[in-house]
């Protein structure tokens, strides 16, 4: 069912339909190189063959993780004879230094048409050499009009699809296929034939075959394997997922954290959970409930220690506290603060009282000969300068006091800001 042409693209239209970009590219003969990027099964591959289809240029697959520069080599050539070869280079993110060194100057004379395929983000994960000349498009999922459509192409066409079985699919039978496909055609179809070719042959064997037949969907559903959740690990779905989850957290949204959660855990992909969980825990919830934060942690150790499926109920544990937590960000603010003035400002040396002095010489410089140890003082705590002198007064924790706990650390931090300001005001110790 693979197009020959873009009238036989499903889906795509703002890429493919009257008046759009690549259609334009094609009716005036002016291709150019272009990554197409998207989810798996929503049509990659089948616009470049229906380019191909629609120019009668000739067309080569070939994957940039497996496939060598020897063969890269010999689409090469075929392009020096023929004059233009269109290449569909699927996985190109994965694409090394050397074929690419090789590639980049085909892609200047046109000898090769480059359309590059990934389930990536190019911006992210392509290089800027390769980047740079090519266009970029995005493709998006399709929606349960097309991937029907395809379906009805599919069961009727004789020639390249189903057609010959004369097989027809009830309603319900046709809504869980769309739903477990869930975008991905290749899936979708996949199913499709399992259903048609595997309740054929059952029928056959029961002496039941008389021709034509529909597919309940008590068949549909002992026909197709269920699809987990569309998603890639490395891809734009795996980060959109991962976004989505942690602004549901931070926005204490529970049953929309734990839907997010349940398509992670369905993806089976643990180690972004965890990693996104210890993040969540320090980044939203922070000072306000530092608790929360350990808790978080030792869920994510029974999770890794459990696996799949059992490791699905410590990370509803922290997911659900982590929500109804009270949240806080002062303290990723204040490192961001400080690390912004570090960034951009010219900052004096370090006070000669807080450098190193176990070094022989040290006292001749002045390093740390008027360093007050603060435990030799009431209350462990002394004042004197910490910070570099154009930085003296510089305020980057700014507490919320979004719960006790942070309202406790409010209290402090002012206190001993204002101690500190005082009795440097009286006696600058380390002048």
């Amino acid at each position: 069912m693979r197009p020959k042409n873009l009238d036989e693209v499903v889906g795509q239209q703002h890429l493919i339909g009257p008046g759009k970009i690549i259609r334009r590219m094609v009716e005036a003969k002016l291709l150019s190189s272009m990554i197409l990027y998207g989810p798996p099964g929503i049509g990659k591959t089948s616009i470049a063959s229906a380019i191909a289809g629609s120019t009668k240029y000739a067309f080569r697959k070939l994957n940039a993780a497996t496939d060598s520069k020897k063969q890269l080599q010999q689409v090469a050539e075929e392009g020096k004879m023929s004059g233009t070869v269109i290449l569909l280079l699927d996985e190109i993110h994965r694409l090394d230094k050397t074929k690419q060194d090789f590639l980049l100057p085909l892609l200047e004379s046109g000898q090769i048409i480059l359309i590059g395929a990934t389930t990536e983000n190019p911006y992210i994960s392509i290089s800027p050499a390769i980047r740079s000349r090519c266009q970029i498009f995005e493709l998006k999922p399709l929606s349960i009009d097309d991937a029907g459509k395809a379906i009805d192409r599919a069961l009727s066409d004789k020639n390249n699809g189903l057609g010959k079985y004369n097989a027809s699919l009830s309603p319900a039978a046709k809504s869980l296929l769309l739903e477990k496909g869930n975008g991905d055609l290749r899936a979708t179809l996949n199913g499709l034939e399992l259903a048609v070719r595997s309740t054929k042959q059952e029928l056959k064997e029961a002496g039941k075959d008389d021709g034509s037949f529909t597919i309940t969907q008590k068949e549909m559903a002992d026909s197709i394997q269920i699809k987990s959740q569309n998603f890639d690990a490395n891809g734009d779905g795996h980060y959109d997922l991962i976004s989505a989850f942690q602004k549901s957290i931070r926005g204490s949204d529970t049953d929309a954290a734990l839907h997010y959660l349940a398509r992670l855990v369905e993806s089976g992909d643990l180690i972004s959970i965890c990693r996104r969980l210890t993040v969540i825990a320090y980044e939203d919830i922070g000072l306000a409930n530092p608790a929360a934060a350990q808790h978080a942690f030792i869920a994510i150790q029974a999770a890794q220690t459990l696996g799949f499926p059992e490791a699905r109920i410590p990370l509803a544990n922290a997911v659900i506290e982590l929500c109804l937590s009270p949240k806080s960000n002062s303290a990723m603010s204040a490192i961001d603060a400080a690390i912004s003035d570090v960034e951009n400002k010219n900052i004096d040396s370090i006070p000669d009282n807080l450098k190193d002095a176990h070094y022989k010489g040290a006292k001749k410089l002045g390093h740390g000969t008027n360093y007050v140890y603060p435990h030799d003082f009431s209350g462990d705590w002394v004042a004197q300068q910490y910070l570099p002198d154009n930085l003296i007064g510089a305020q980057y924790f700014n507490p919320k006091g979004n719960s006790k706990i942070e309202k406790g650390l409010k209290n402090q931090y002012q206190i001993l800001r204002k101690m500190q300001a005082e009795r440097l005001m009286k006696k600058p110790i380390n002048k």
